[in-house]
């Protein structure tokens, strides 16, 4: 698709900016860690990972999607679903299938040790949202590319997912206020701050619950959601108890963290 590079990097830099600024002007809870320190860390991830699947890859999400409207690849090119349809019904399947993934990510032991990564940050904001070990990233493409090659959603449809996917991470990663109201009536559609940061909760129970990043319904209707953490959001620890210490938490660490960090007992069958 012409641009989609551009496009996806001045979307992901704007939301980047208004949720930074968001986070500054009105912040839901004080930081525990030094920022600097963990932004450092998290960004260097986040810049890290994108390049690493450009040397591993030769294709991307928007280019397979391509690929596969062209050789009529899919279910939807097969039943040549009008894009009206089409299109919408892209981005609900990969909206569940991330979902999903995430809970399998939780439940098996050997998946729970890439992501783990993610659940350590000890502070919860913006950069939390794309801290993710490049091993998982990895995953995540290949599970996408196999969707989308069984799906057949148009461009157009995948294009939108992958800006929501990055937009909505960072948006429901952010530490921002929001007027209580506010949060009621949005989260029964979407996945709001308040209600994602009880699953970056230390109590298991919590961490297991929540999954979604985008579209609110999965965990409602799969029982996985969890309306409040039950300290209250300002008295919430974030993060894993088996690792509270902040000058562990640097990037070569976390890069060997799935080879020497116990899993404990977070996986949901344990």
């Amino acid at each position: 698709m012409d641009h989609e590079i551009t496009l996806r990097a001045l979307s992901f830099a704007l939301i980047f900016i208004l949720i930074a600024l968001w986070e500054i002007r009105t912040p839901r809870r004080t930081l525990t860690t030094s920022k600097k320190k963990r932004w450092f860390t998290n960004l260097s991830i986040i810049a890290m990972n994108p390049l690493l699947i450009r040397l591993v890859f030769p294709v991307f999400a928007v280019e397979m999607a391509q690929t596969a409207q062209a050789n009529g690849w899919g279910l939807l090119n097969y039943l040549g679903t009008p894009s009206v349809i089409a299109v919408p019904a892209g981005i609900i399947v990969l909206d569940l299938v991330i979902y999903l993934q995430h809970v399998m990510f939780h439940a098996v032991p050997l998946l729970w040790r890439l992501h783990m990564v993610h659940h350590t940050d000890l502070d919860f904001d913006m950069t939390t949202g794309l801290r993710f070990h490049p091993i998982e990233i990895c995953l995540s493409l290949i599970l996408k590319l196999t969707i989308i090659v069984a799906l057949g959603p148009p461009a157009i449809s995948v294009l939108i997912f992958e800006i929501l996917l990055n937009g909505m991470a960072m948006f429901n990663h952010g530490n921002i206020r929001m007027p209580p109201a506010v949060d009621r009536v949005l989260r029964f559609f979407v996945v709001t701050p308040d209600m994602h940061r009880v699953h970056h909760s230390v109590i298991i129970r919590e961490t297991n619950s929540n999954y979604g990043f985008n579209l609110s319904i999965w965990d409602r209707l799969f029982g996985t959601y969890l309306a409040q953490p039950s300290k209250g959001h300002q008295e919430l620890t974030i993060g894993l108890s088996l690792f509270r210490d902040p000058g562990r938490l640097t990037l070569p660490w976390l890069l060997i963290l799935p080879i020497i960090g116990s899993v404990g007992k977070q996986p949901i069958n344990r």
